[in-house]
This record gives C-alpha cells, structure tokens and sequence, in this order.
C-alpha cells in the first residue's frame, strides 16, 4: 500500500509496449470508489469484488505479457494466491519512511483512516510474509524515479526469465 505499484506497473508497461491493468481502477469503474465500497457494504464485501476482479483481469491477460497492479490486500485472498502460481509476481519492497509523505497525501486510503501510519506498519508487518512467499521478483523501491525504478524492475524480470529457461532445460 502506498508504495508505487500502478505508477511503476504503468512505467513497466510502457517500456515493455505491453497493456496495463490496475485491478483497482476496474474495481472503481464497476463498483464505484474503493472508500464507498468499504463505508457502504464493509472490507469482506470490497474483498470478495477484489478476488473477482483479480480472477477476471488475470484469465484475460492469461497468455500475454500484460502488466497488472494488484491492490496490497488482494493477495490475503487464498483463490487469488494460487491464481498467482501461473504469473510471475513482483514484490515492490519499501519501507515505513519511505510510504509516510504519500500517506500524509492520500487521505482516501479506508484501512488507514485515523492512525494512518500505525495501520501501515501493523498491516505491513502481517502482509510482508505473504509477499515474500508469493514473489518470484523482489524490487527494491525505496530510492529511484519512477522511470529507474522501470528499468531495474525490466532487467530484473529479464534475469529471472533468463533463469527460469535454463532450469526448465
């Protein structure tokens, strides 16, 4: 949460000429906003539309190259996490210091609301494992533009492409 997945999945896409896909904005788009979703009808039903969105978007690209963002609580979903086996998955690794300015901007984040930090880093904490364990590419962004970040990220899924073919040998 908070720490570049759509700008740098768009950056990516770009570089790479392939299409860009941010689970979110197809939430918003059929559902309306994320913080109406949360106050109307609660986080369980924001994340039963999430784990649909995320199946739907993954089923469609399936085959491609497409670039997809996934909010940061999509992947507490069990359906979505062995959806996930079939992707390469890229963790964006970045830290309390670095995501507090961008949390201080964005007051429309409903798991945040009142101690905003605090939620960060208790959600984090209980996140970070599921991260680690689902990513085949792990990316520090804590230092960087948008566009460096872009092309570390575009080498690093190039390495592990090139390492994933030679044990598939």
């Amino acid at each position: 949460m908070a720490v570049g997945k759509s700008a740098i999945g768009y950056q990516l896409a770009q570089q790479l000429g392939a299409p860009f896909v941010d689970t979110d904005v197809v939430i918003v788009g059929n559902h309306g906003s994320i913080a109406d979703i949360f106050a109307g009808r609660g986080e369980r039903a924001f994340r039963e539309i999430e784990a649909r969105t995320v199946a739907s978007v993954v089923e469609q690209a399936s085959g491609t190259a497409t670039v997809i963002s996934l909010g940061g609580g999509a992947v507490l979903d069990s359906g979505t996490q062995q959806l996930l086996g079939s992707c390469t998955v890229v963790y964006l690794e970045c830290d309390a210091e670095t995501v507090a300015s961008r949390i201080a901007r964005n007051s429309g984040r409903p798991l945040l609301a009142g101690d905003a930090m605090g939620k960060w880093i208790s959600m984090f904490a209980a996140r970070k494992p599921v991260y680690e364990r689902l990513a085949d590419v792990v990316l520090d962004v804590r230092e960087g533009s948008i566009a460096e970040i872009g092309r570390r990220l575009e080498v690093a899924l190039r390495e592990f492409a090139a390492a994933k073919q030679e044990v598939e040998k």
